[in-house]
């Protein structure tokens, strides 16, 4: 049962740089983090998740890793990252680090040998050809940012695969000893506690040198493997927007990854908020496969990239756009957006809180991103994926109490806005009983007392209206019904559940309600959620 920890486990995924600045030098680092888990402990949070934090360049948040086995100077040194892992086991919190191994920056040791000279023993690591590929603006990732997925290195004396940005060389995972590489970074970081890998671009890994001749999945085989003989219990979390015909490919009966992104349900979920009808995301629980052996979907609303809605139609993500997007600042690479959703739903709490609710619902393991507890805004001035990575908003004062430098951040919403500071931070809503902050806490507490939505069976009710959703989760004789109503009426609905006495009210838009008889109708109301136990009947 501990090996399988992540069945009720409430991610939170953070940027260190971003999160709280403890030396005054405008960055966030590990000695500001650990001052802040004591809050994170409070959100009721047991998992974090943390973005890059190793040398870089930075022209990536990170993601163009110079240095695999080291933390980026301005985040602090390796001793801060261990005192951080210990502050954080200290409070029963596990932690997972992104790994990034589809490529590096170009500025990597192992790239600058490379392109040294064609007999250099990091060579093969990574992906060449000595002509420019007839397809080589096939398959781009940022479009109309990037333009090609190959690029000629004038030293090396040939072109370079390249699946993201020019300056992240892809590594070639089909060569064993960069299989063996990755392993090695594994094994370093288990040994200083952490509990698993969020695994970037998995897609992009699996496919064989030249993304032509098809996939293997052998690699992560052996990643599962390796993690298993190291740390009992660590996991493997995929970032893979795949569509549910390629689940066992990625679980593997669970001997692969322990965790898959939801991609297809997360803009499912997107278009039935814009259309404030559950019947989207309905249609794609209904067709959704049950990962195989100990596997398990993670469910998500937002994260630090772009809200994408490619699986949808043109149609539907115009629908998206117009409900959540309309302006062309709000758009990136004529696919998604680029605002987190407190921006997307202008501050509404009531909205905002049915989302969240909804996300803990949902089977699978949430996963958040940092300020979604407290309505964190965007910033459309900054570039590209970075208007949604803005820092983390403590309290009305200079620079959102993120950092004691007196330099003002560009980085941040306009103070004097909707989403600024004074008006978002975490410290006004610690006071204000009825903040979004307090809300989402009691959502977490609810969901982590209910682990018939982890570790059980969830199925869907259909009570004949399509703009409520009602899941019902049982698991070793409990039960636990949830009710979400995506419309702006109010609803009264009837549940028919078989064997059921009375309903024990768990969380609810209206607060604390008493125990009601099963023959009594649930009423909800508008954007309004309800979690219900059953109360068996004992014949």
């Amino acid at each position: 049962m501990s090996d399988l920890w992540y069945k009720n486990a409430i991610i939170y995924c953070l940027d260190v740089e971003k999160f709280m600045d403890a030396d005054g030098d405008g960055v966030g680092d590990f000695r500001g983090l650990a001052d802040r888990l004591d809050y994170l402990e409070r959100l009721g949070v047991n998992c974090l998740w943390l973005n890059p934090f190793f040398p870089t360049p930075n022209r990536d948040n990170g993601y163009d890793i110079t240095d695999y086995y080291g933390v980026d100077p301005r985040h602090g040194t390796l001793g801060d990252f261990v005192e951080f892992m210990h502050a954080a086991k200290d409070r029963g919190m596990r932690v997972i680090i992104d790994l990034v191994v589809n490529h590096t920056s170009i500025e990597h040791p192992w790239f600058q040998s490379a392109r040294s000279s064609p007999d250099s023993p990091f060579r093969d690591w990574y992906i060449w050809s000595d002509e420019k590929p007839a397809d080589a603006t096939d398959g781009i990732v940022f479009p109309g940012v990037q333009k090609s997925v190959w690029t000629y290195d004038r030293k090396a004396g040939a072109w370079y695969m390249h699946r993201f940005y020019p300056h992240q060389a892809d590594l070639n995972g089909a060569n064993p000893d960069v299989q063996d590489e990755i392993l090695k970074i594994m094994g370093f970081w288990l040994a200083l506690g952490v509990s698993g890998f969020r695994v970037d671009a998995v897609p992009f890994l699996v496919q064989t040198k030249t993304g032509k001749a098809g996939e293997d999945f052998s690699l992560l085989t052996r990643m599962h493997d390796f993690l298993a003989w190291r740390r009992a219990g660590a996991v493997l979390l995929a970032e893979a927007a795949i569509s549910y015909d390629r689940t066992e490919d990625y679980y593997d009966q669970g001997d692969r990854m322990s965790m898959v992104f939801d991609f297809l349900l997360n803009q499912h979920l997107i278009l039935s908020f814009a259309r404030k009808t559950a019947a989207p995301l309905r249609q794609v629980l209904e067709r959704r496969p049950l990962p195989g052996g100990t596997g398990q979907w993670a469910n998500f609303i937002r994260s630090h990239d772009e809200l994408s809605l490619e699986r949808l139609s043109e149609q539907e993500q115009q629908e998206c756009f117009d409900a959540f997007g309309p302006k062309p600042e709000h758009q990136i690479y004529g696919r998604g957006l680029r605002r987190r959703l407190a921006g997307m739903f202008d501050g509404d709490q009531t909205r905002l809180s049915l989302a969240y609710s909804l996300l803990f619902a949902l089977p699978g393991t949430p996963v958040l991103w940092f300020g979604e507890e407290i309505g964190l805004g965007e910033n459309l001035n900054l570039p590209e994926r970075e208007a949604v990575r803005t820092p983390m908003q403590w309290a009305d004062e200079r620079n959102g109490g993120f950092s004691p430098s007196k330099e003002p951040r560009e980085d941040l919403p306009k103070p004097n806005g909707k989403f600024g500071y004074h008006a978002v931070n975490v410290a006004e809503q610690i006071r204000n009983r009825d903040s979004l902050l307090q809300a989402v806490s009691a959502m977490i507490r609810t969901r982590r007392s209910a682990p018939e939505i982890g570790w059980g069976e969830t199925s869907l009710i259909d009570t004949g209206d399509d703009e409520v959703l009602v899941l019902v989760s049982q698991w070793r004789g409990g039960r636990v019904v949830t009710l979400h109503n995506f419309s702006p009426k109010p609803k009264s609905i009837k549940l028919e559940i078989d064997a059921i006495e009375r309903y024990l009210p768990m969380l609810s838009t209206e607060g604390t309600l008493a125990p009601f008889p099963a023959e009594q109708p649930v009423d909800i109301p508008p954007y309004g959620y309800c979690w219900l136990r059953c109360d068996q009947e004992r014949r």
